[in-house]
């Protein structure tokens, strides 16, 4: 008998890990780590609930870490299998995977410097050098191409709309020796949004007997407003008072969204030119190109741009602090600029510093860009705490905290439905991850009363009979 399991994404929007079991076959589906909440994060470093080497293969929706960074810790402990990702997300990890590792290292060395970790000594979860082992692991898989895994299994990939390369995974599971009987899968990663810049739509949801499906925002709408209406707005009025506009940012999608609207307004005559732009983040900076090297997982407009020699996302007129001296020098700009650096939930990378430096200055405007998890200090700023912790000290706020939500790459609760109603029956049993448990619930009530579907929440740990 063939299972699913659910080894994370239950309960919360990180640590999505799906394990499905067939005819002594393990496979998962996602290999991220769990972020936010002290609790969570603590799982990263206990034992797995199934044996690395014990895992045949994996398959990634996308290339986010709560969706691949635990890659490197299971091959560490044993895992020897494919990993099949298209090829965008088999590039995006290997900028993003190394970049986590250093971080950690970075991150515990400064905190036995400090001396303000409990653990003695502080050490990462794992190193560059070991994510860097796990590359050769990755396989990439095109959309649109059936792959047999396994006798009686078999995985494709279709367009997500999240972020360069994201899929929905298809899963088809046959009985042995029972032709014609077989179990459909659909796993959604992080689902994406129609319309929205670089990126193609999500495909229309195939049929399928089991839906895995996210609900980061199962409780509520993105808001209406023009994004490029608000950012300008915030770039003007933050400069009139001769500060910093800083946005913490995903180096992977959302930095690449924010170039090309930045380019589209200057075009425009919309934003000022005298105004710099920064991207302070080298892995951003890498993955910029990646998107430009990857023209299957885009748009048609932007292949169009980029096939006529445009600069869809603004790049010469961007300043690229790549090394850590450039970094530093931006604490003494006196001038109104915008820095974009990751990362986005502000739990690491050099948004750290700069937040260091410009939270206590009230001309300094920090903007939120996407979905903020609990636990994270990006959701401390939210919901106005009046200092934070970092590098070991309590850092003032002075700063005025702003959200953008308009440029979330998560499909919210109207377009999650209208994604529903778009496909051509029903599916079967609903199960719903990656939210949080009020937009787990309040979308569970939302596809009942709106497409009478039954969903119900996934649990950590619970093993579904397909």
């Amino acid at each position: 008998m063939a299972t699913l399991t659910f080894l994370g994404g239950t309960g919360t929007v990180t640590g999505s890990k799906f394990l499905i079991e067939h005819d002594g076959f393990r496979m998962l589906v996602d290999c991220g780590l769990f972020q936010g909440l002290k609790e969570l994060r603590l799982r990263n470093w206990q034992s797995p609930p199934v044996v690395p080497s014990e895992i045949d293969a994996v398959v990634l929706t996308h290339a986010h870490l709560d969706h691949t960074g635990y890659v490197p810790v299971l091959a560490r402990m044993g895992f020897r299998g494919a990993v099949h990702a298209t090829p965008a997300t088999c590039d995006l990890s290997g900028i993003l995977l190394p970049d986590s590792g250093h971080i950690q290292e970075e991150d515990a060395r400064y905190a036995n410097f400090k001396g303000y970790s409990k653990h003695r000594p502080a050490l990462p979860l794992y190193t560059e050098e070991e994510a860097r082992r796990s590359l050769p692991l990755f396989r990439p898989l095109p959309f649109d191409q059936t792959l047999e895994v396994h006798d009686g299994l078999s995985v494709r990939l279709y367009p997500a709309g999240h972020i360069l390369g994201a899929a929905l995974v298809e899963v088809r599971v046959r009985a042995r020796g029972r032709p014609g009987r077989e179990q459909v899968l659909l796993f959604t990663g992080d689902l994406g949004r129609p319309g929205q810049p670089i990126l193609p739509d999500p495909s229309p949801l195939p049929p399928c007997d089991h839906l895995i499906l996210e609900s980061t925002y199962g409780e509520r709408d993105h808001p209406r407003e023009d994004a490029k209406d608000r950012l300008v707005a915030l770039i003007q009025e933050t400069a009139r008072h001769g500060g910093t506009l800083l946005i913490p940012s995903f180096a992977v999608g959302r930095t690449q969204t924010l170039l090309y609207l930045l380019r589209e307004l200057q075009e425009e005559d919309r934003l000022p030119r005298d105004i710099p732009i920064y991207v302070d983040s080298p892995m951003a900076i890498e993955a910029t190109q990646i998107v430009l090297r990857h023209p299957e997982a885009q748009d048609l407009e932007m292949r169009a741009r980029d096939r006529n020699g445009e600069d869809p996302l603004g790049l010469r007129g961007i300043h690229l602090s790549r090394s850590v001296e450039e970094s530093k020098a931006l604490n003494d700009i006196r001038y109104p600029a915008v820095i974009i650096s990751a990362s986005g939930m502000a739990e690491g990378g050099r948004i750290l510093h700069h937040l260091e430096f410009k939270l206590p200055d009230h001309r300094t405007t920090v903007l939120f860009v996407g979905f903020q998890a609990a636990g994270t200090r990006g959701r401390a700023l939210q919901d106005g705490a009046k200092s934070i912790k970092l590098h070991g000290r309590q850092v003032e706020v002075r700063a005025r905290i702003e959200t953008l939500d308009g440029l979330s790459a998560h499909a919210d609760r109207g377009e999650i439905l209208a994604w529903l109603r778009g496909a051509g029956r029903k599916p079967g049993a609903v199960h719903l991850v990656h939210g949080e448990p009020n937009g787990i619930r309040a979308l569970a009530g939302l596809l009942k009363s709106e497409i009478g579907i039954e969903a119900r929440a996934a649990e950590y740990l619970e093993k579904v009979q397909l």
